[in-house]
């Protein structure tokens, strides 16, 4: 089984904003299945298979920020190594329509992925970094461009992306991950 946590804000005010991109490559996993909440987790939640192998998607309710209580939970309701926990979120360094997938030694900075980091107390899931960076992204406080909504064409770009991070899941599911990074990064 694999545990796939996917970073955003609650609400629909926040539903389509680059923060949110880890909800919205989750929500295209789920296929329009439903989610279910879970109130003691803080989270949404689908289990589900995907290609072959036992999946729970998690969507942290918590607000970015305090993401790991939503991971952690999961994470110690199953029987997991850190390797079997992915994470999917937005990046800010990245330009819209990368991808990155790996291991790294950091948050970047990313609130929600040192919330991850403290509350699993290891740094070493895999992690599925979206870009949204674009020729705005240094004219702005980093704070109010990530709750920003996608221009018309970004988000052809961004959905590109959400279909690649899907792809490179899925390959992760059944292949090393030096493999993935090779076909995706």
């Amino acid at each position: 089984m694999k545990l796939m946590v996917g970073l955003g804000n609650p609400g629909k005010k926040y539903q389509k904003t680059r923060h949110n991109v880890g909800w919205m490559v989750l929500d295209k996993l789920a296929d329009g299945k439903k989610w279910n909440e879970s109130k003691k987790a803080k989270a949404l939640y689908l289990k589900k298979e995907v290609d072959g192998q036992q999946v729970e998607l998690i969507k942290p309710t918590t607000y970015m920020n305090e993401s790991g209580y939503a991971a952690n939970y999961a994470f110690g309701n199953h029987n997991l190594n850190i390797d079997d926990v992915f994470v999917v979120y937005d990046d800010i360094d990245l330009p819209i329509g990368a991808i990155r997938v790996g291991k790294f030694t950091s948050s970047g900075g990313h609130k929600g992925v040192q919330s991850i980091i403290d509350n699993l107390k290891s740094k070493d899931f895999i992690r599925f970094r979206v870009g949204i960076k674009n020729d705005k992204t240094d004219k702005q406080p980093a704070e109010k461009f990530v709750l920003q909504k996608f221009s018309l064409f970004e988000k052809k770009q961004i959905n590109e992306s959400i279909q690649r991070t899907v792809e490179a899941i899925k390959l992760a599911l059944k292949a090393p991950l030096d493999e993935v990074m090779n076909k995706f990064n």
